[in-house]
């Protein structure tokens, strides 16, 4: 009790210099608490967004593995390709047994020329002779149907992409909100009926409404047509958005000139063009060609949660995937991305933490040497009268410690109030420099800092960074494991301030220091 007493009354006895000892440790508090919260709160927010996050996976042919084999194995790069085609829907119903998978469904989709008086919204930029031209070139160029004939295996590209959908839940711009039927209804999942959705801009543009009937053609066979229903007309929001983006090349790619109707229905139409496709023989290449539709189906697994994808990735390797498929999950990606500028904000409060940390504790360290000095007759004093060297110590820790601990309360009290807004502001500056380093990593690439929905887009998925959805916000408050954490600092700055005390205190014999008073 003598010590905790003698030790406020030396507080109240220098109160200047304990008052700059405290503001010392204020700095380092309110330094220590805002960097810890940002911390804190960007594992949180990490932890917690990979938790709520819905996580969905796709299986494609890996093509880079698939060059790679043929340059090793000095291979025709085309028969290579030819021997691993993009999964059919029953290989892809095999994979979602997997125990990891928690739903699953698929989308067909092909590309369909307008028939009689319909036609496809232009947003391309381009004429209607300038876009055939564009479409016939890629024609020649890509060759016919089948993976990795033109637009990825699309075949020749006409005014529309149709996709079918497996059930409902695939239809993910309207689960999302991006789409939403302004008229009629959706159809039911699995059904035959040759029905469709269209969009508004396309229902506005050629007077159509529920009920009416259009017409499509096959690209390649101009009398091959099919007849569909009109059951809905769909809004999409991103179409009027991204309407002054990079122009597309193909008024297919536009959203106003997607078409959605069920699998069955599409696969009925698809069935039917092979049915009475021709087909034909290049004589200089061998290749062989066919007037039928060609299509691409598309698969997403549904999984529990992040950590189920690499579960799920080893369970379709035993079921039978090849090496050359990969496994992949735009979301992880996406959720990572978002992360990117949060991440560099905890890693620079984590520096900032360490080094306000160790300059402080330098300045309290070299403070407490020259106190210690200046008072080292009371030292003498308390140790001739018999205080053991131990106590003196002690008394003095308890000083320092006093004066951290209210420093420290004071400290938390304002990096509390201060840390939510300057997190964020300096959140908000990350996300700023980010999206700068984005945009100018896609002009140095010759892309605009925004794409589209466009043929590029849809070529290079996940390329566009620059419209990236980061994390802009976090609640970056002070909760009791800052507290305890910033308890643990105070605790450390007293111990190591106060080393070179609690040395001079059990080095020197009382009688030496008064002798040797000056």
């Amino acid at each position: 009790m003598y010590i905790l007493k003698n030790a406020l009354r030396n507080i109240t006895r220098s109160a200047g210099r304990n008052i700059l000892i405290g503001i010392i440790v204020v700095a380092i508090a309110i330094s220590s608490s805002v960097a810890l919260s940002i911390r804190n709160s960007a594992q949180k927010a990490e932890k917690e967004g990979l938790e709520n996050l819905n996580i969905t996976a796709q299986i494609s042919l890996d093509r880079q593995a698939l060059m790679e084999k043929a340059q090793s194995d000095g291979s025709d790069m085309r028969e290579v390709m030819q021997q691993y085609e993009d999964l059919s829907v029953d290989d892809l119903t095999k994979y979602s047994k997997a125990a990891a998978v928690k739903d699953f469904y698929y989308t067909l989709s092909s590309s369909i020329n307008a028939n009689g008086t319909l036609e496809p919204v232009d947003t391309t930029g381009n004429s209607t002779d300038e876009t055939e031209s564009t479409q016939s070139n890629n024609q020649r160029e890509g060759g016919g149907g089948g993976p990795g004939g033109g637009m990825g295996g699309m075949g020749n590209q006409g005014d529309f992409t149709i996709l079918g959908y497996s059930s409902s839940v695939a239809m993910t711009s309207f689960i999302n909100g991006t789409s939403k039927i302004t008229s009629g209804a959706v159809f039911d999942d699995g059904t035959t009926e040759m029905v469709c959705l269209i969009s508004q801009e396309l229902a506005t543009l050629n007077s159509l409404k529920v009920g009416s009937v259009i017409t499509f053609e096959n690209p390649n066979v101009e009398t091959e047509t099919y007849k569909f229903t009109v059951k809905g007309i769909y809004e999409n929001t991103s179409t009027e958005s991204e309407s002054n983006n990079q122009p597309r090349f193909f008024t297919s790619s536009d959203p106003a000139n997607q078409i959605y109707t069920s699998y069955a229905a599409l696969k009925t139409v698809l069935d039917n063009s092979t049915k009475v496709a021709t087909t034909s023989t290049d004589e200089d290449t061998g290749r062989t060609s066919t007037t039928a539709l060609t299509s691409r189906v598309s698969a997403t697994y549904v999984l529990p949660d992040a950590a189920s994808l690499e579960t799920f990735k080893t369970q379709v390797t035993a079921l039978g995937l090849a090496e050359y498929y990969s496994v992949s999950s735009g979301d992880v990606t996406s959720y990572e991305q978002s992360l990117v500028p949060l991440k560099n904000l905890s890693k620079f409060a984590t520096y900032f933490f360490f080094v306000v940390l160790g300059i402080g504790g330098i300045i309290l360290i070299a403070f407490n040497i020259f106190n210690i000095r200046e008072r080292k007759y009371e030292v003498g004093v308390l140790t001739a009268i018999g205080m053991k060297r131990g106590k003196v110590a002690l008394q003095f820790v308890t000083e320092l410690f006093a004066v951290t601990l209210m420093a420290i309360v004071i400290g938390t009290a304002a990096g509390a109030v201060i840390s939510v807004p300057t997190a964020n502001t300096l959140l908000s500056a990350q996300v700023s420099a980010q999206k700068e380093q984005s945009e100018q990593r896609q002009q140095n690439f010759g892309r605009p800092g925004e794409q589209g929905t466009g043929m590029r887009a849809m070529q290079f998925p996940g390329r566009n960074t620059a419209n990236a959805s980061y994390i802009d916000n976090i609640n970056a408050t002070i909760d009791l494991s800052v507290i305890s954490q910033l308890m643990g600092i105070g605790v450390l700055l007293t111990v190591f301030s106060s080393l070179a005390g609690v040395v001079f205190v059990l080095r020197y014999e009382p009688l030496k220091i008064l002798s040797n008073r000056t």
